[in-house]
C-alpha cells in the first residue's frame, strides 16, 4: 500500500492540474520536470467548430514539485515554461490579423497546498491552487502563454488504493479574475499495476465555463485561440509509469478531448521524469 500511494502522486504526465487526495510524509519532497506537446493544429473545438488563422504550435517544459509539511498536509509548486508559435497561414488572406512569430516565456506560475481530512480506506482530501498572472501576450502573433488573470481553484478529491490498482475523482472550481469567466472541474482517474515496475492508468477530466465574464480580447488573441474566455473540454487520456529505482522513474501520458469550446482538436502527449526525495 505504501508504494502505492507513492506512485499515484507520480501521476501527472499530462497535467499538473490533476488532483489527488494523497499527500507527501512530512519532509518528503517529490520533483517532476516534463515536456508536454500539442502538435502543430488549427482545428478548434466550437459551436460549430472553426479554424485558427494560421498554424499554432504549443509546448510547455514544467517543473512540479511537492514538500510534506506534515504527514496530512502538503505544498505544491509548478513552474511552466511555454513554447509557442504561429506558423503558415491555413486559408491564406491579404489582411490577416496575425503575424508569424514565436514566444518561448513563462505561463501561469502555480503553488498551493493539499491537506487531508479522512483516511479510513478512502482518503478525502481539500486542496487549494493559487494561478499568477505570470503569463504573457503578443499583439502582433496572438500568441498568449497564460491567461491575463488570477486563478484560485478550491477543490475536494477522494481515492482509494488496494493491492494492484486505485481509483481517485474530484471535483472543483477555477474562480478568476479580470473579468474572465469561472469555471466547474470534474474528473477521475484509475490505475492499475501491470508488473513490479509498471502501471497503467486511464482519466477523464471536464472543464464546463460558467460563462459569467465578459473580458474583451485582442482579435489576434481570438484567433490563436490560446487562453481565451469561456473554454470547456470534456477529455480522456492514459499514462504509464515505470520505476527505473525506488526514488527515479518515467512516465509517458496522451490526452484527447471528446468535446470542447474554443480549445485545440488536437491530441496533447507528454514525457517526465520525477525523482523522491
Amino acid at each position: 500500500m505504501k508504494k502505492l500511494t507513492y506512485l499515484l502522486l507520480i501521476c501527472l504526465s499530462i497535467s499538473t492540474y490533476a488532483q489527488s487526495p494523497w499527500t507527501k510524509k512530512k519532509g518528503e519532497t517529490y520533483l517532476q520536470l516534463s515536456f508536454t506537446t500539442i502538435p502543430t493544429y488549427s482545428d478548434i473545438f466550437g459551436n460549430p467548430d472553426f479554424q485558427t488563422e494560421r498554424e499554432i504550435n504549443d509546448n510547455t517544459l514544467q517543473l512540479y514539485a511537492e514538500y510534506g509539511i506534515s504527514d496530512k498536509t502538503t505544498i505544491i509548486a509548478n513552474l511552466p515554461f511555454k513554447f509557442v508559435a504561429t506558423n503558415d497561414l491555413v486559408n491564406p488572406t491579404p489582411f490577416p490579423v496575425t503575424a508569424e512569430g514565436s514566444e518561448s516565456t513563462l505561463g501561469n506560475i502555480q503553488f498551493g497546498v493539499r491537506h487531508n481530512f479522512y483516511n479510513k480506506k478512502w482518503l478525502i482530501s481539500g486542496q487549494l491552487m493559487v494561478e499568477a498572472n505570470s503569463g504573457s501576450f503578443d499583439a502582433a502573433t496572438g500568441l498568449r502563454t497564460g491567461y491575463d488573470a488570477w486563478t484560485f481553484t478550491p477543490v475536494i478529491s477522494a481515492g482509494r488504493g488496494f493491492d494492484k490498482w486505485y481509483i481517485q475523482a474530484f471535483t472543483g472550481v477555477d474562480i478568476r479574475t479580470n473579468d474572465y469567466s469561472s469555471a466547474f472541474k470534474l474528473g477521475g482517474e484509475a490505475g492499475y499495476k501491470v508488473s513490479s515496475w509498471l502501471w497503467l492508468a486511464g482519466f477523464l477530466d471536464g472543464v464546463a465555463s460558467f460563462q459569467n465574464g465578459e473580458v474583451v480580447q485582442p482579435l489576434s488573441n481570438l484567433a490563436t485561440s490560446l487562453y481565451v474566455n469561456d473554454q470547456s473540454y470534456a477529455a480522456f487520456g492514459f499514462k504509464v509509469i515505470g520505476e527505473i529505482n525506488e526514488d527515479f522513474g518515467a512516465n509517458f501520458g496522451f490526452g484527447g478531448a471528446l468535446s470542447g469550446r474554443r480549445v485545440a482538436k488536437s491530441p496533447a502527449l507528454s514525457f517526465g521524469l520525477y525523482y523522491k526525495l
